[in-house]
């Protein structure tokens, strides 16, 4: 029994690895979206009503304002994941200490180049499917068929994973995301709503069944975004990923949970300036490691300090 369930598990990995043939591909779905909807919003319903006057024209005003805003802000985030490598282990690694005693079997550091190891210290984690030496909170993706660091989970939509360096620009893609749905959402409601009454809609039957299009594909996304940003959020103010989460190592005792406000700028840095914005501070990239991706405070350190 105990073999077949390892069979199990080594067959849903294998057929992970098929998601490789997707490629680029996934990303047409999300311009195919992006497209009906602007189509929709700009140029069947709200760009018209710019010349209707009164308080038509000003709402239309309104809505394209932030629409084109949200949608720049939903493109930049969206491509800054898509083309940001999520964090590799860098050549040469070695770890100074351990620091997940426990992970893997055990394994002597004189293995690996003469590494030195604490006596008291004997695990360190290594990847038996690259060969090389895990940084702490790093991960094999069997899609990208590499260790990612800070591994989140491979992504199919944006064509790549979501790890330490471009998760933040992956949740900032969802943040925007839920706020242009639900632009979207209520701003096609009541064109939604004609089609079930008498009320004459203006507009050719394409460009109708665009509009209904734009609206019921928004209002799935707002909704099922909405719910992977919260599950996110709350991934964040425990300083875990969702693999970690998996492992169940968001116990009282996870170390690396040290109060919301610091997990929060483990992940989006201190600087106010850059939190909705994909990109950090350079002051941040120098003085925050976790940003790196390699090295993350923890509970013992901070405890340590106040020594």
């Amino acid at each position: 029994m105990h073999r077949s369930g390892a069979t199990m598990a080594w067959n849903v990995f294998r057929f992970c690895t098929g998601l490789r043939g997707l490629g680029s591909v996934m990303i047409l779905p999300v311009l195919g979206v992006v497209g009906v909807t602007y189509y929709s919003v700009v140029l069947t319903n709200f760009g018209p009503a710019l010349f209707d006057g009164g308080l038509d024209s000003l709402t239309a005003v309104v809505v394209l304002i932030l629409f084109h805003c949200l949608l720049a802000m939903q493109l930049w985030s969206y491509f800054s994941v898509v083309f940001t490598d999520p964090g590799s282990v860098p050549a040469n690694w070695r770890p100074a200490l351990d620091e997940e005693r426990g992970e893997t079997n055990p394994l002597n550091g004189s293995e690996f180049n003469g590494l030195q190891s604490n006596p008291s210290n004997q695990r360190i984690r290594c990847c038996r499917k690259c060969n090389q030496l895990k940084p702490p909170r790093c991960h094999h993706c069997s899609v990208c068929g590499r260790c990612v660091l800070k591994m989140d989970h491979h992504c199919v939509w944006v064509v790549n994973c979501v790890g330490a360096l471009n998760y933040k620009y992956f949740l900032l893609f969802l943040f925007y995301t839920l706020l242009e749905t639900s632009l979207v959402t209520l701003g096609l409601l009541p064109h939604f709503i004609a089609f079930f009454t008498d009320v004459e809609i203006p507009g050719t039957p394409g460009t109708l069944a665009i509009t209904f299009l734009a609206f019921v594909l928004n209002l799935a996304f707002a909704l099922s975004v909405m719910g992977f940003l919260i599950m996110h959020m709350s991934l964040v103010a425990a300083n875990t990923t969702t693999i970690e989460a998996y492992e169940k190592k968001t116990s009282p005792k996870w170390r690396y949970d040290l109060g919301w406000k610091k997990n929060f700028e483990q992940v989006f840095g201190t600087d106010k300036r850059y939190w909705f914005i994909p990109a950090y501070s350079d002051e941040d990239l120098r003085r925050m490691p976790a940003l790196q991706g390699l090295e993350y405070p923890s509970k013992l350190d901070f405890d340590s300090q106040e020594f």
